[in-house]
């Protein structure tokens, strides 16, 4: 089992395969590194891609201090990660809490980014909704932390905006869900309420964002509701940005719509690759 440790003490645990130019993929809140087994099938064909389990997600560290739970440290984990394997730079793939991650790294620290995708991203961040998303973080806590997790797994894989993966994969969908059942309950309570609810909303990123500079592909189901709206606001905020719809997808999107997830990154990659990303635009600015 391959594993480094961060600056603060945590052990993480990780996998790579493949050569070439690095991927680096950064999983969702109900997710772990297995999440993206098939994009490191895929893309291990022509790059080295790294997948690992954030803190607080077995078989990485479990850390019982809140403290220890952070946006700003889910940012410096992949940086450390990046450092521990020798990669300079990477193309940063994230999907919901990952995607997260995956924009502050295009923000703070853009020289280590060939490329960025926030997959499902924008739960929490509807102005109009700020308190009520707060208060579902807090149960959320509440349902992993005092039922057993097989419980809390059942519920909340069954949310309606992963149905759609449900309907069409049964088989995917009750692998995920076990998948899930196979978290940590703390870990996963401590981080809702120290990453998920106190990480700045889109809006709030507004001004860094109008500055981002790396290539950025948006990815979005159009059955994952929560997430629409922040996707569409990655799109019109973001110079670099581009928006990819999927429709009659969900949120599980990366496991719901492999194919189409892994064409259009793919294209993402060659075109940043070969510097051809942002000719269009170039063009019609001219």
């Amino acid at each position: 089992m391959a594993r480094f440790t961060t600056s603060d003490g945590v052990a993480l645990y990780y996998e790579e395969t493949g050569t070439g130019t690095p991927v680096v993929f950064v999983h969702e809140f109900a997710g772990n590194y297995r999440t993206w087994e098939p994009q490191m099938r895929y893309f291990g064909r022509t790059r080295r891609c790294v997948t690992f389990s954030a803190r607080g997600y077995p078989p990485s560290d479990v850390p019982d201090n809140p403290d220890a739970y952070s946006q700003d440290r889910a940012c410096e984990d992949v940086v450390e990660l990046m450092d521990a394997l020798d990669l300079p730079k990477a193309h940063i793939v994230g999907h919901s809490m990952g995607a997260y991650t995956a924009l502050h790294m295009g923000i703070r620290h853009a020289e280590r980014c060939i490329s960025v995708v926030a997959a499902g991203c924008g739960w929490g961040s509807n102005p109009g909704e700020r308190e009520a998303a707060r208060q579902a973080c807090q149960d959320i806590a509440r349902l992993f932390r005092e039922q057993p997790i097989e419980v809390a797994a059942e519920q909340y894989a069954n949310a309606a905006m992963r149905l759609t993966y449900k309907a069409k994969d049964p088989r995917g969908f009750a692998e995920f869900a076990a998948m899930l059942a196979g978290h940590s309950g703390p870990g996963a309570a401590m981080t809702m309420l120290n990453l998920q609810m106190e990480r700045p909303t889109l809006g709030d990123l507004e001004p860094q964002l109008r500055q981002f500079a790396v290539p950025l592909l948006v990815v979005v189901g159009d059955e994952d509701g929560p997430c629409l709206d922040g996707s569409v606001f990655l799109k019109k905020t973001v110079p670099t940005a581009a928006l990819f719809v999927v429709p009659r997808a969900g949120h599980t999107i990366t496991s719901e719509e492999p194919e189409a997830f892994n064409r259009e990154v793919g294209r993402l990659f060659q075109d940043t690759e070969s510097g051809h990303w942002l000719t269009f635009k170039r063009y019609l600015s001219e």
